[in-house]
């Protein structure tokens, strides 16, 4: 879960990160299967991202200190 503004940041930075990484596995991996196999992880692990990043989104702010406060 993202709480704040820096762990935001973080979390598209890394976003973009695995998108790179997925993005030259399509360039380079010659064999569909071992594609497949190899951006499975990437892609699973941006989609987990993306739900985070659009939760805090979702959220205004005084619902988050509200959240940090009782947990």
């Amino acid at each position: 879960m993202i709480k704040n503004d820096q762990e935001y940041e973080v979390t598209l930075e890394r976003i973009k990160h695995f998108q790179k990484q997925v993005a030259n596995l399509r360039k380079t991996e010659t064999n569909s299967v071992n594609y497949r196999l190899a951006a499975s992880g990437f892609l699973a692990e941006v989609d987990r991202m993306n739900l985070d990043v659009r939760d805090y989104l979702s959220s205004h702010p005084s619902e988050l200190v509200r959240s940090a406060a009782t947990a």
